[in-house]
Order: C-alpha cells, then sequence, then structure tokens
C-alpha cells in the first residue's frame, strides 16, 4: 500500500502560477492508492480548476473528502484526502489555538481489504491500533507555524479524543505538514506512540523543504506497529519541482504478518 503526503500550496507553483493539472500531474507519476494534501482551495461552482479537490480528484478517478478549515476566496480551504480504497467514516477535528489561524486534524477510516497475515478479509480486528485488520485510520494534518501553538496541538493530537481514542480499531497512519524542523513536541510525544518514517534513513538529505533546494524537514509519516515501512521517498520530478513549494513524501507499507 501507497501512501503519500503534499502540501500542494493552492497549487501554485514556484512559477506562482496556479496549476491543478500539474499537482495531478505529480501524484499520477507517484500513483499512490492514499493521497494527503495539505493547503487546498476549493470554489465550487467556479471553473472546473477553481475547485482543485475535486479537479484533481477527477483527473486521478479517486473518491475525495475535504476537511475544510476556513473559507477562502468563497471557497473551502483545508485538508485533502484522496483515495482507491472506500471508506465508512470521516471527521474534521478543529485543532485552532487562540485566534490564530484555523486549522485542522482530517480523519478518514479506509477499508484496506487486506488482514495483518497478508490475506483479504471482510471484517476489521480490533485492538486499539495493535493490529492491522482492514482498517487504517488515516489522520493529514497541517499544524501551525508558531511555537506555543504548535504545543497546544501536538497535545490534542495524541489527547483522548484524536489518536487516543478508544473507538479507533485499526492502525493508525499520522502524516502531513507538521512545520517542525527541530525535535519539537510534536515529535516526542508521536515517536512516545507511533514509529516515525525517518527521512535520515531512507533519503541522501533529512531536508524536504523547500522542494528545489530543501533547507529543513516539514513534512513527517508516522506510523503504528501494525505497519511495516518497507520504502520512503521524496519525489523529485521535473514537473514536481516546479507544481509547488513541497514535494510528495511517499511511503509504502505492508501489514506485519
Amino acid at each position: 500500500m501507497r501512501i503519500v503526503t503534499y502540501n500542494v500550496h493552492k497549487c501554485r507553483g514556484l512559477d506562482r502560477r496556479v496549476r491543478p493539472a500539474r499537482i495531478a500531474s505529480v501524484l499520477r507519476e507517484v500513483d499512490a492508492d492514499i493521497i494527503a494534501l495539505q493547503e487546498v482551495l476549493s470554489i465550487g461552482g467556479a471553473t472546473r480548476e477553481m475547485d482543485q479537490a475535486r479537479f484533481i480528484a477527477e483527473e486521478l478517478g479517486y473518491d475525495y473528502c475535504i476537511g475544510e478549515n476556513r473559507r477562502l476566496s468563497g471557497g473551502a480551504y483545508g485538508n485533502v484526502i484522496l483515495s482507491r480504497l472506500p471508506w465508512r467514516h470521516v471527521h474534521n477535528y478543529d485543532i485552532t489555538w487562540r485566534g490564530r489561524e484555523r486549522r485542522g486534524c482530517l480523519r478518514v477510516d479506509i477499508e484496506t481489504g487486506v488482514s495483518s497475515s497478508g490475506s483479504s478479509t471482510g471484517s476489521s480486528n480490533s485492538g486499539g491500533g495493535a493490529t492491522m485488520g482492514t482498517l487504517l485510520h488515516l489522520f493529514n494534518v497541517h499544524l501551525g507555524t508558531a511555537y506555543i501553538e504548535r504545543r497546544h496541538q501536538a497535545r490534542q493530537l495524541v489527547g483522548d479524543k484524536i489518536l487516543g481514542s478508544a473507538e479507533l480499531t485499526g492502525a493508525r497512519v499520522v502524516l502531513g505538514d507538521f512545520n517542525e524542523w527541530t525535535r519539537g513536541l510534536a515529535t516526542r510525544l508521536l515517536t512516545e506512540q507511533l514509529q516515525s518514517a525517518d527521512v535520515r534513513l531512507h533519503l541522501r538529505s533529512p531536508r524536504t523543504y523547500p522542494g528545489a533546494l530543501p533547507l529543513v524537514h516539514l513534512d513527517h509519516i508516522y506510523f503504528d506497529p501494525a505497519l511495516e515501512l518497507t520504502g520512503l521517498t521524496l519525489h523529485k520530478s521535473r514537473t514536481a519541482l516546479v507544481a509547488s513549494d513541497h514535494l510528495p513524501l511517499v511511503a509504502d507499507f505492508r501489514a506485519r504478518g
């Protein structure tokens, strides 16, 4: 199973042009099963390309859902998840901190159809995120830019209403743009519960942003031990280098037997 996180910067590339078709082209190159996007602007009733989530989903043939965090230019602005696989539940958590820009964590429960033994099955296993089962809880996150803001959001994420919720029965994957380039509280709290897709072990450089000349590491993926990370890449095609100021971080997983 391939999962990607990608901050698309409202589909505005380094050339300042807004081109959702370029983002779709990059994602077509990646060929992921599940896609988590941040900074997506979808203006309904306008031209097709102005409704960015719908445009990208239709171009790729995926289902999609939007976690609207605020209104911008008359449209929904926030995180988006696209999937080839069916899902059963969607919820957008408000993790805004004291008058700062509204931020959210978009959760989608996805039916993978693959058990922890690797066989197809129609029922999910229980265990509070301890087993893979057929259900994957995906959390698409975009944290704030202020230090105190991110500390508050990190505590919310690991609390009993989001990642610690008793209703979670499958493996968890938390990914997105954490705006954290040092080992801050979000990193420490998440690695107490989950494993980190450590870019230092898979990439030549631990820096992932900005894409053309990376200086810091903002995009992260965390996952339950029920999953095994089999590959991690930063997609650097010619189109990807201009389509956004971020690059897609691509993770390949399989269920542990």
